[in-house]
Order: structure tokens, then C-alpha cells, then sequence
């Protein structure tokens, strides 16, 4: 990458010169500062002493080859699985070791690969009780909720049950169940996989006027001219170690990561 490279640490990283520790894009304050974290599964490092920083309101892209740790490493952050060492940070707060419950309260949100939804209630329903859950009452909740279903196209499907609804409209419905109350930071598996192209471009545009409005993000991602289009900065995994990170184009340049991944 087009950086003087001053170092690496023992995790194999590459160290940026003229960082800050805690300190995220622009100097920014880090919003979530991710340090040396390793999850195991048996003899396979599947996460092998990661380290990574999100800034307030930006928008990161995280790519690497399948199997490289990125889903592995969302579920750690959002407290889906416990890691086997390292630290998380949000706005300083140690918050490893938290389940999703929790992390959810403190406004860390996670859209999953494989979508998740309630089949045996309507779309306007499923909104509905994501905010409820999240402690909207009810009349806000209604409100919130219609808002996001006309956002997202979604308002003509809005009293089918969610097992009525398409593969995209049901990532749509997923989607926007994360923003029924604005999340701390939004952790977004695999969005566009397999999601009709006008759908896409909903949700691409989505989350361009929401990171516009000072919204933080880390979206995984193979579709890397989506990637390109909304992430200013990325980093590549490989084999469960960080390989790259800084602005994409650079990123996506690099030969290490050409030969890893492109």
C-alpha cells in the first residue's frame, strides 16, 4: 500500500505510520478499537490476533477470500461467540465477553448472513417488535417502523407475514430491523449476497445517506464495486490474520492481497 511501513508486530499486521493509539480515520476518536483478537476452533485459527479501529461515523469495508475469519470475527463482536483472547473497546469500554443482549442495549447491531427474520408475522410486525424490544413504545415504534418500510420499498408487503417475502425483501426487512433505534455501530454480514440489483441499490443507498448522517459501519462484503462505491477504507483477512488496511482503492492494489484474494 502507498504507506511508509514502519514495522510488524508479532499477529503479522502491517503498522501504519504516524497512528495514534485510539485514535481512528482522520484521527478521529475510535469508535470501536478491535486488539489482538483470536478465536480457535480446535488447531484451526479461524481469527488469529486481529486488530483493527472503527472511527465514529465511518464506514469500513471488510473483504478477504471465504474462510478468512470476517463472519467469525462479527460473531465475536457481537457476542455470538467468545474469543479466545485479544480486546474489544467500545468508546473505551472493555466489552468482550458480552452476550448479544447486551451489546445490543449498548447499540452494537448485527445483520446476518443468513437472514433472520419471524415468518409467522407480518413484515409491519417484525419492525414492530424489534423496537419494542429496544424500548420504543408502542405509538413510536408504529411510527419508526413505517417510516423504514417505505425507505426500504417494503410498504407493499408491509401485512405479509416475513415467509411470504422474498430472499431481498426479507434481507431488506433484516436491514431495516437494526435501525429501528439508530445503532452505535452496525455490523453488516454479507448484505447484497444473492439480492435482486434494484434491492441492492436500496440498500446501498441506504447506508450511503445513514453513514452521511454520521452513521458507523463495518460491511463485509465480496461485491467489491459496491465496496469500493461506499468504504473510503478497508481491510483484507486473510487466514484469520489481518493483511491489509487503509484507503480501498490502495487496498484492492496491493499485491499481497491480489494474490490472496483478487
Amino acid at each position: 500500500l502507498s504507506r511508509r511501513v514502519v514495522g510488524t508486530g508479532s499477529s503479522g499486521r502491517r503498522a501504519l505510520a504516524g497512528g495514534h493509539p485510539g485514535r481512528g480515520q482522520g484521527g478521529l476518536m475510535a469508535l470501536l478499537q478491535i486488539q489482538e483478537v483470536a478465536k480457535h476452533f480446535g488447531g484451526l485459527r479461524a481469527v488469529d490476533r486481529a486488530s483493527m479501529e472503527v472511527a465514529q461515523g465511518e464506514l469500513l469495508g471488510l473483504i478477504g477470500p471465504n474462510g478468512s475469519g470476517k463472519t467469525t470475527l462479527l460473531n465475536v463482536l457481537s457476542g455470538h461467540m467468545a474469543a479466545d483472547g485479544g480486546q474489544v473497546l467500545l468508546e473505551g469500554r472493555s466489552v468482550l465477553g458480552l452476550n448479544p443482549t447486551q451489546l445490543t442495549r449498548l447499540g452494537v447491531l448485527r445483520m446476518f448472513q443468513m437472514t433472520r427474520v419471524f415468518n409467522r408475522i407480518s413484515a409491519f410486525d417484525n419492525l414492530l417488535v424489534c423496537g419494542l424490544a429496544m424500548g420504543l413504545d408502542e405509538l413510536q415504534a408504529s411510527r419508526r417502523a413505517v417510516e423504514l418500510l417505505d425507505e426500504l420499498r417494503l410498504t407493499h408487503v408491509m401485512h405479509l407475514d416475513g415467509g411470504q417475502l422474498s430472499g431481498g425483501q426479507k434481507k431488506l426487512l433484516e436491514f431495516g430491523a437494526c435501525f429501528m433505534v439508530p445503532p452505535r455501530i452496525a455490523l453488516l454480514d454479507e448484505p447484497f449476497a444473492a439480492v435482486h440489483p434494484v434491492m441492492k441499490e436500496t440498500m446501498a443507498a441506504f447506508i450511503k445517506r445513514r453513514n452521511g448522517s454520521g452513521q458507523s459501519f463495518i460491511l463485509v462484503s465480496h461485491d467489491m464495486p459496491v465496496v469500493v462505491e461506499l468504504c473510503p477504507r478497508a481491510v483484507c483477512m486473510n487466514a484469520g490474520k489481518v493483511l491489509a488496511d487503509g484507503p480501498t482503492q490502495q487496498v484492492l492494489n496491493d499485491t499481497a492481497v491480489i494474490e490472496a484474494y483478487l
